[in-house]
């Protein structure tokens, strides 16, 4: 009920009509508002000279619009007669419902009686304040318009319904409660308005004045006014003109303009219309319901969108953090490569010097040993050892021409990143448009504004070729049999073993790989996804690996493994399935194992094949980014023993405890020493330096000497 207050509400004063009356454009005004509105047109505009004249057509003249322009098309609020200079413009106003009115030119005259039937101008005019169509009233002004008393009937039974306090119907402005009623009038009355209306005297001595409450009552239950005609005003209606559409009575079939029309009867025609109201509203009240239940739908989508945004807006912010770790982590293995590159160039410059600074001591020498000689008066002596110097001399300055005073290594590092690709990348980083966006980070995709092709398919992982070996793991995938959509690149992401983050650990276009130095007795989930120049795909079902088992009486691991190739320095020769090292160099070079330990504890043994000119090999461990030119144990990353009763054919044993944190060598089965180092910890790789004087064999999977398992056991 309330959002049809709307419709019971004047637009003019924006109260409840009073009276309301039916212009010719179906529209309600009250009566007290239409004459308030009233606007005097000039004398050529009056029905009476247009009748005179032969254009008169009609009770109620339509105002040529062309010649009276009520609203400037700029809004200005302003309406004046166009084509009249002596007709005044009068200002327009807003009502409550924010319709533009005309107030009248000058105040009403103070009356006793109802708007109805107070006088109106001459040749008066009434404007629509809802359509705005103007229409000039005849001489029966404001009672030439029928009453509305259905509209009435609705008010008075809302007003019920809200149970609200009767208002008076005379106040101009804000409407005051009502105090009485007049029972013959049918007015609800203030006590300023009764006063000034319905004084006690004269012929209104006689009306009956009751509470407001009581005339609600009585109002209720007396008979309901019978409409009568506008041109017969004491005939009531009781036929219908079907071509006028309006209720007439029996007079004006006889004598006036609706004698030719066709009429039917009025309850025939009052039945059928209400049948056509009731088909009306069904349809509109189906529109209406569709209408509540789309506004219900758009009030999901708003809080769905709400979920979306931020959903949507952690998925980019975590991406880009993706793409900035990604990146900080390609930096730090720049600089890896900048920081080893600049330490090889050291250590050659460094081992130049040295050996300059040696040979040029020995020169020097030389040189000054010669002139000592040279002064000599004894000739058969001089010439006793003059040959020998004399080809000493000759063989050194042959030494110094042999490119000894060319620098082994340049100033620049020839290394140049081209980064130019990338910030291209990163400036074209866009969304992709998806007709379907999943609820989930990975609807959200990023591609270069150039690609137009989708993601790849998500890789499958190929078990039957997927193994464990020690702390080694291989995995193998490859694309779905019906992917349309090539793959540029993969990305392998394993976890820490202990249920953590993921990784990654290969990147690139291979369809297997191998990832070594894990830990032992560790569980490992890993994962596989492709990538193009659109985006990455699905990652593909997550594959759990076991690396070897430990004797957990123990706490002891048995390894196989053998030399790296692709770590090694590149004068280092392999042989006997990378089993077997020597070198092509004089200087010492590092070689190192293929696994990695992190627990557990591990034995292994190397025999010396062949060792000539008393080399100094060195046995031991290392990390895995340990400079692998110079003597192993030289810099921080090494820790070996390089003496001791090594010959040819001796066999040297190395025992890494990452439970007790120790490194222990044996030669021969002989312990040296208690410990060679304590607190030893982290990713350590089995390692050997040696150069062309020394071959070396390693030896895997032995057990821990039995002395050192029972210790550990007691311990």
């Amino acid at each position: 009920m309330e959002e049809m207050e709307e419709e019971l509400k004047c637009p003019v004063c924006g109260s409840f009509y009073r009276e309301p009356i039916i212009l010719p454009c179906s529209h309600n005004l009250c009566q007290a508002c239409a004459r308030n509105i009233l606007v005097q047109t000039p004398e050529s505009e009056s029905p009476q000279s247009r009748r005179a004249s032969g254009s008169g057509v009609s009770d109620y003249d339509y105002l040529d619009l062309d010649k009276m322009s009520l609203y400037s098309e700029a809004d200005s609020g302003y309406g004046s007669y166009g084509g009249f200079a002596s007709a005044p413009t009068t200002p327009c106003q807003k009502s409550p419902n924010g319709v533009r009115v005309f107030p009248p030119a000058m105040p009403p005259p103070a009356t006793h009686l109802s708007p109805a039937l107070a006088p109106v101008p001459r040749n008066s005019c009434i404007t629509c304040p809802q359509c705005h169509r103007s229409l000039i009233l005849d001489d029966r002004g404001l009672r030439g318009f029928p009453k509305n008393r259905v509209l009435e009937g609705v008010i008075d039974r809302y007003q019920q319904s809200k149970a609200a306090a009767l208002k008076c119907q005379l106040c101009e402005k804000a409407p005051k409660e009502a105090t009485v009623m007049c029972e013959q009038c049918d007015v609800f009355y203030c006590d300023p308005c009764r006063l000034r209306c319905h004084p006690p005297r004269g012929p209104l001595a006689k009306h009956r004045l009751v509470p407001p409450a009581q005339g609600r009552v009585s109002r209720r239950l007396s008979p309901r006014k019978v409409s009568t005609c506008t041109d017969h005003e004491l005939e009531n209606h009781s036929m219908y003109c079907v071509q006028c559409k309006m209720p007439v009575c029996y007079q004006c079939l006889e004598e006036g303009k609706h004698s030719s029309h066709e009429v039917k009867a009025l309850g025939a025609m009052w039945k059928l219309h209400k049948s056509q109201l009731s088909q009306a509203l069904n349809g509109l009240s189906d529109r209406a319901k569709e209408a509540k239940e789309f506004l219900v739908q758009l009030r999901t989508m708003v809080q769905q969108i709400q979920e979306n945004s931020v959903e949507f807006e952690a998925c980019l912010v975590a991406q880009c953090d993706a793409l900035i770790d990604a990146l900080n982590r390609r930096k730090a293995q720049l600089l890896a490569r900048v920081n080893k590159e600049h330490e090889h160039k050291l250590k050659v410059v460094r081992d130049q010097i040295s050996h300059c600074t040696v040979k040029l001591r020995q020169t020097t020498g030389l040189m000054e040993y010669c002139l000592e000689v040279i002064k000599e008066n004894d000739p058969s002596g001089f010439l006793q050892i003059s040959d020998a110097l004399i080809r000493r001399v000759h063989l050194t300055e042959d030494q110094w021409g042999k490119g000894t005073l060319t620098p082994r290594m340049t100033t620049d590092f020839d290394l140049s990143l081209d980064n130019s690709p990338l910030l291209q990348s990163i400036h074209q980083l866009d969304f992709v448009q998806m007709k379907v966006q999943p609820r989930n980070c990975d609807a959200l995709h990023f591609q270069n504004t150039k690609a137009s092709s989708p993601v790849p398919a998500t890789p499958i992982l190929q078990l039957e070729e997927c193994c464990t070996h020690n702390n080694s793991a291989t995995l193998s995938w490859k694309q779905p049999p019906l992917s349309t959509v090539p793959a540029e690149g993969y990305i392998l992401e394993l976890d820490d073993g202990n249920g953590g983050q993921f990784r990654e650990v290969y990147v690139g276009k291979e369809t297997m790989c191998t990832v070594d130095g894990l830990h032992f007795n560790s569980t490992y989930n890993a994962r596989i996804k492709a990538f193009n120049k659109t985006g990455v795909s699905q990652y593909s079902k997550t594959l759990v690996l076991q690396t070897s088992e430990v004797d957990i009486k123990k706490l002891l691991a048995v390894a196989w493994f053998a030399f790296d190739p692709g770590s090694a320095h590149s004068d280092i020769i392999f042989s006997n399935d990378n089993l077997t090292v020597t070198c092509s160099s004089y200087d010492d070079r590092v070689v190192l194992g293929k696994t990695g330990f992190s627990k557990g504890v591990h034995y292994w043994e190397l025999t010396v094949d062949r060792y000539d000119n008393h080399p100094d090999p060195a046995f031991g461990v290392a990390r895995i980014d340990v400079m692998k030119d110079v003597m192993l144990g030289k810099d921080d990353k090494a820790w070996a023993i390089t003496e001791g009763g090594i010959t040819k054919g001796a066999t040297i044993g190395v025992l890494l405890d990452l439970n007790r944190k120790t490194l222990t060598f044996f030669i021969n089965d002989e312990q040296q020493g208690p410990i060679a180092f304590e607190n030893v910890e982290g990713m350590f790789f089995p390692a050997v330096s040696l150069n062309r004087n020394v071959q070396v064999t390693l030896h895997t999977g032995l057990p821990v000497p039995d002395f050192y398992s029972s210790r550990a056991s007691i311990a």
